[in-house]
């Protein structure tokens, strides 16, 4: 689609001499004029989506210009993402028993999240909005029949649904089977009661309010439509069959592949989340009450099963055009769920647990400065087959602003931190809920 944007925004494909070539530093582009607003034709690709996740990061490009703007663009997009990954780990903490959650929680929050979340592109806030509006639907469940939902897990819900419907157009997909999660596995007396509470009730209505405009949307722009066909057609069948025996495969990008799919993680990193995941599926899968286990068959055979039905049914007119991101909003709603389904097992703070908790967090903050690397290697001397250039680091050929050494140090002292307050809040022993029975029990 062509449109209409300021110079500067137009040779942003000047930097995309180095996509694709992992060889070739990011030093490669060629300097432009940040102060040329002048309106200039350009095409992009995200042409026909919805327009509320661009009016928002678009706001950082109001006043100034070139990459300034382009940076506070992808800080507004980091901001926002950041408020909803914190309003689920939020979320978790106000359930019972929520270790657990917060352990699925963490294990979710990949490298290719954070990567996502700091690009100008609605994935990452789709990713953020599917965990918080979950986990949101979980508490007001949860305290249905015992207290009205509080304002703060009503502005969650809707606010988190609201844009989750209006990031991309599968995203009401993704929506619609976070309720179904949510509510599969909980009592119908639950549902029955939230369904009284009037701040529910406003929440339905707002979030309703939101998916009819994205339905509208997505049928009237043609959203569903790929404006670049890159791939020669490719039968559906054959698209299908691919897709289900490349869905292990499709492990690695869920962890985090950078770049324009040039920048694989390291073999160490992806071992790291599929141990995470793996151990989090088998004790979903082993969870007591059966009825627990139900939500995660259900997004299990979604996860295994919309990939390869989605690009089916569009190989055929604009060819292979999956890619692992498209469906890791859904990969997170799995390991939240998984989290949910054994949040009662038995969580014993013994001397053995804080260990095994310990050492599982340096490992993942370890994986998760690791990948950093690996892509600022990438972008300041470039990957280059076998040859082994860390050291060749130290004489860049490109640097980022405060440069790699000072991202990298800053990165690894925020996860650092990040690590210890999340031990310390598993560790924290866990206060019984404060129910009528238990409260005249403290009165006696």
């Amino acid at each position: 689609m062509t449109v209409e944007v300021p110079k500067y925004v137009a040779e942003v494909q000047n930097f995309n001499c180095y996509a694709t070539h992992p060889e070739i530093t990011a030093n490669c582009y060629q300097p432009t004029d940040g102060a040329d607003r002048t309106p200039v034709k350009a095409t992009t690709s995200a042409g026909n989506y919805n327009p509320v996740y661009y009016a928002i990061v678009g706001l950082g490009s109001r006043g100034i210009a070139g990459e300034p703007a382009l940076y506070a663009m992808r800080i507004i997009s980091a901001w926002v993402t950041s408020f909803f990954l914190a309003a689920f780990f939020y979320a978790a903490s106000c359930m019972r028993k929520s270790r657990y959650m917060l352990i699925a929680s963490a294990v979710s929050l990949t490298p290719a999240v954070l990567f996502l979340s700091g690009a100008v592109n609605p994935n990452g806030l789709e990713i953020a909005t599917t965990g918080a509006f979950y986990m949101g639907l979980c508490v007001m469940l949860e305290n249905a029949g015992k207290s009205r939902p509080s304002w703060l897990t009503t502005a969650i819900v809707v606010i988190s649904g609201i844009l989750l419907a209006n990031t991309r157009p599968l995203s009401l997909l993704w929506l619609a089977l976070a309720v179904m999660a949510a509510v599969i596995g909980h009592s119908r007396f639950a549902l029955l009661a939230l369904l009284k509470a009037k701040r529910f009730q406003l929440s339905v209505v707002l979030v309703s309010v939101s998916c009819l405009f994205a339905v509208w949307w997505t049928l009237t722009a043609h959203s569903l439509d790929s404006l670049f066909a890159v791939t020669p057609p490719l039968p559906a069948d054959e698209a299908a069959i691919l897709m289900l025996d490349r869905t292990v495969g499709y492990m690695r990008e869920y962890v985090g592949v950078l770049g324009s799919l040039d920048t694989a993680p390291p073999a160490a990193v992806v071992y790291t989340w599929v141990l995470g995941f793996g151990w989090l599926l088998m004790l979903a899968f082993t969870a007591r009450p059966v009825k627990l286990r139900w939500p995660v068959a259900m997004t299990t055979i979604a996860v295994l099963a919309v990939p390869p039905v989605l690009q089916a049914g569009s190989s055929e007119t604009v060819g292979w055009i999956w890619q692992g991101r498209y469906a890791l909003a859904l990969v997170i709603l799995l390991i939240l769920v998984s989290g949910r389904a054994v949040r009662f097992r038995p969580f014993n703070p013994s001397p053995w647990s804080a260990s095994l908790i310990r050492w599982s967090l340096v490992l993942g903050v370890l994986a998760h400065a690791y990948l950093l690397l690996q892509g600022l290697r990438r972008y300041t001397v470039g990957l280059h087959g076998d040859h082994i250039n860390w050291t060749e680091m130290f004489e860049p050929q490109w640097q980022p602003p405060m440069s790699w050494q000072g991202l990298a140090v800053a990165y690894v002292i925020v996860l650092s931190i990040a690590g210890l307050c999340l031990y310390r809040l598993l560790m924290t022993p866990q206060l019984a809920p404060q129910t009528p029975g238990n409260m005249s029990k403290m009165a006696k």
